[in-house]
């Protein structure tokens, strides 16, 4: 299988027969043996329902059904499961994302690009309500993970397929796949994709998603700089709350041994002797942190690294040969 097209749906069965339609016009010309996994995320509606009508007639097409809504991430997770190309894409299943720009995706993975990402450029969405939050959401995600692309939010992408093979995604990550993919050390382009009008439909989507987008970041960045070695976060933090409470209580101890002046009205002696705690208690948390790393990768045999290619490795050979 050369390519697998992993489009989410829910509640959406006013675009379905739409959407196949444009899928397999936009793929039918590219000689590429695919299949177009949908995958129905527990909808209310007569998706689930038209999707089976659209496998009975068409065999590239993969329907998988939820037994409840579990969101968009676990969508994208269940058909990077079940996918069988050795290129992926993902794509919206409301008919914004235009599938005749896959092409161009394929295209950029084929320059030597392990992920291509669309950038909706020109997006036909409210100003207020969408534009403008998700810049400022992209701004803030580029800053934090180093990964800087313009449109975190499109989900028009494309992966080779060990890309997706090796990372696991939880609440809301879907949107952090590049980022989370950056510790492989893999080649991102960004591609500018054609956004189009929402026709049918209701967006799934709004500004009160923020809160769990903003903790999801807190967790990727986490993961890229520290998931290793949570020491040196917990540690450096438990350095600098132990050594302000100790030079807190310094202060007080020279006030009281060498200029007489009484503690019994002074908070602030409470307070260093509760930031030495803390101290301790975040260098402990760091170490305990260490110890449940070393036996999730130990356990899992999980590596903490990912290798490319292996050129002219033959058989280990004797000193006399």
């Amino acid at each position: 299988m050369d390519l697998s097209v992993v489009v989410p749906i829910y509640n959406e069965a006013e675009n379905i027969e739409a959407l196949h339609a444009d899928i397999t016009s936009s793929l039918e010309g590219l000689d590429l043996a695919y299949e177009i996994i949908y995958v129905d995320d527990g909808s209310r509606d007569a998706s689930f329902e038209l999707l089976r009508e659209v496998a009975g007639r068409d065999p590239r097409a993969v329907v998988i059904s939820f037994r409840k809504n579990f969101g968009q991430t676990a969508a994208m997770s269940a058909g990077f499961d079940h996918c069988r190309g050795r290129l992926v894409v993902t794509m919206d299943g409301d008919l914004q994302n235009d599938p005749r720009d896959i092409p161009k995706l394929l295209s950029k993975l084929n320059e030597g690009y392990d992920i291509a990402a669309g950038w909706r450029f020109d997006r036909q969405d409210a100003f207020l309500s969408r534009k403008l939050p998700s810049r400022l959401a992209n701004g803030l995600i580029s800053r934090i993970t180093k990964v800087e692309l313009h449109d975190y939010g499109c989900t028009l992408k494309a992966f080779r397929r060990e890309v997706v093979q090796n990372i696991r995604l939880y609440g809301e990550m879907h949107r952090f796949i590049p980022a989370i993919a950056s510790w492989m050390g893999v080649k991102i382009a960004e591609v500018p994709v054609n956004h189009r009008a929402r026709q049918a439909g209701k967006s799934k989507y709004g500004i009160g998603r923020t809160p769990k987008v903003i903790l999801d970041l807190i967790t990727v960045k986490f993961l890229l700089s520290y998931a290793t070695r949570p020491i040196q976060i917990f540690g450096l933090w438990g350095l600098m709350t132990g050594a302000a409470g100790f030079l807190l209580a310094l202060f007080y101890a020279i006030e009281r041994l060498f200029f007489g002046v009484p503690l019994s009205n002074k908070p602030g002696l409470f307070l260093a002797v509760m930031l030495i705690f803390i101290g301790v208690q975040l260098i402990t948390m760091g170490l305990l942190g260490e110890m449940q790393v070393r036996i999730y990768h130990e356990a899992q045999h999980k590596p903490i690294y990912t290798v490319r290619e292996i050129i002219n490795r033959g058989e280990p050979k004797s000193g006399g040969s």
